[in-house]
């Protein structure tokens, strides 16, 4: 996401903030990270991201209006060590020109099965349907009513889509502190707002996915004002046709130690560990880098049954 004033927009956020509900110890443990890069003026501002079934191919969208495939590299060990990608191209507008100037900011990512990319957007609040990752002509999904209320810069960062094929999306700023985020879902056509998700102390959602277990994941972040540096989380829920139960905090990353992540990709490998690679937009700043940074959640039993909630 574009931050013009982000440490004046979150301080407020932060000198409000709830405490902290559970000091459970983490369920994820971090795997590996690599710093990307691509010699191409365009490079940056990566805000999501998709991964194949087997952890190896990716699909990544900046806030600028721009796509590109490619695939992770690992050691032997499995652990990342660089990507490679390209070209970069850009999405497309409904009539297979480019995105007009303010329709460009591109947040919120995910593939079906059927290789349809969708890819929600600030700023013009809407989701657009790409038959493939060449993204050479958009289908603007219907909008619902409440996108226009949305907080400017503030809206459908967090885009996932589930087996069935329906989107999942949510504001990344609810409106108030206490204040719970209405989930979107789009099925059949329809639009629709079949549950909540409570509202955690000061971190807001940048990121969503349905991993290969049928929950959901929710990538947050926040920027704190004091060490200058971002903060990470992601919760779990299992996911039913009119509920989201089950609440577990993953993992919450101290301020710095990774930069700013907003894409999550979810997926599990032969040994059943559950593998949550997350991309981070450098805000084409400087002192910012893009990273892709991975943590695992091995199987456990009792957490797998809800047991260490929040």
């Amino acid at each position: 996401m574009r931050r013009h004033s982000c440490f004046t927009l979150i301080a407020g956020a932060l000198a409000c903030a709830a405490p902290v509900l559970s000091q459970t110890p983490p369920v994820a443990t971090f795997g590996s990270s690599t710093l990307w890069s691509i010699a191409d003026e365009s490079f940056g501002g990566w805000s999501g991201i998709e991964v194949d079934a087997d952890g190896t191919g990716f699909t990544a969208i900046s806030d600028r209006g721009l796509i590109v495939s490619g695939r992770l590299l690992r050691n032997t060990r499995g652990w990342l060590i660089g990507a490679d990608a390209g070209p970069i191209l850009s999405l497309a507008h409904t009539d297979g020109g480019p995105l007009p100037r303010y329709w460009t900011d591109s947040e919120g990512l995910a593939i079906g099965a059927d290789g349809a990319v969708y890819v929600s957007f600030e700023a013009e609040d809407r989701i657009n349907r790409y038959d493939d990752a060449a993204a050479d002509r958009a289908v603007e999904l219907p909008r619902h009513p409440d996108f226009a209320e949305f907080q400017n810069n503030s809206s459908m960062e967090a885009l996932a889509i589930g087996p069935d094929g329906a989107l999942y999306t949510l504001p990344e700023r609810s409106g108030a502190l206490d204040r719970p985020y209405n989930v979107y879902r789009f099925r059949d056509g329809v639009w629709e707002v079949p549950f909540t998700i409570p509202r955690r102390d000061d971190f807001l959602p940048v990121g969503a996915d349905i991993g290969p277990d049928g929950r959901f994941y929710l990538l947050e972040r926040r920027l704190s004002s004091s060490q200058l540096g971002f903060a990470s989380r992601v919760r779990r829920f299992d996911l039913s046709d009119d509920a989201l139960t089950n609440e577990v905090t993953l993992f919450t990353s101290e301020p710095r130690q990774h930069d700013n992540l907003e894409g999550i990709a979810v997926w599990q490998d032969d040994l059943e560990i559950i593998h949550l690679t997350m991309i981070s937009d450098d805000n084409f700043r400087f002192f910012q880098v893009s990273e892709i940074v991975e943590y695992r959640v091995e199987p456990r039993p009792g957490l797998d049954q809800g047991e260490e909630t929040n």
